[in-house]
């Protein structure tokens, strides 16, 4: 199975259900609202997947994007659908793992943008995001979005941090976190 990106340019995703990208149209509306600040940011993929929001962000000029993903095969094919679409002066790395414990080990660097997209059940929400904000990956301006199941969820609250939006596209909701100023 492939899908299409920004610019037209098509990606390798994996078969079955070891993963779930995210919708065009979900993903469409995430560039939008991000649109004029993506150029130079410094991108974090949290749950990758297939690594389609870390391209696209590639694809929009983000100087440096890293992802993190727990399925070998999927690393993989992220790392191919990455290189297709990084220019020499962009870059980008792919870690493989518990996302918990590949967190700890950025700990040091900001992220402009941060989307974290993982199994809806999955029971990540509320650690993964404590542990953004205890190890500081947000940079003071960034913004953070979350794709989350529509119905049943609740947003961790994170402190420090405040929702600036949340946006529903059928099934599938967006909330945006930032940094309280």
């Amino acid at each position: 199975m492939s899908l299409r990106i920004y610019g037209n340019r098509q990606l390798k995703t994996l078969p079955g259900k070891e993963t779930r990208p995210t919708s065009a149209r979900v993903r469409e509306a995430v560039f939008n609202i991000w649109q004029g600040e993506i150029a130079g940011c410094r991108w974090l993929d949290l749950c990758a997947g297939s690594g389609s929001m870390g391209a696209e962000a590639l694809c929009r000029g983000a100087s440096l994007v890293v992802g993190i993903e727990q399925s070998s095969r999927a690393c993989a094919t992220i790392q191919q659908n990455w290189q297709q679409v990084a220019n020499a002066d962009q870059e980008f790395r792919v870690s493989r793992g518990d996302i918990t414990q590949q967190l700890k080990t950025l700990s040091g660097k900001q992220f402009d943008r941060i989307y974290f997209d993982p199994p809806y059940a999955s029971g990540l929400y509320q650690p993964v995001l404590e542990a953004i904000a205890h190890h500081q990956l947000l940079a003071p301006n960034g913004e953070i979005a979350v794709e989350h199941a529509s119905q049943g969820w609740t947003p961790p609250e994170i402190p420090l941090w405040e929702i600036c939006r949340q946006k529903v596209y059928g099934n599938t909701s967006l909330t945006f976190y930032k940094i309280v100023e």
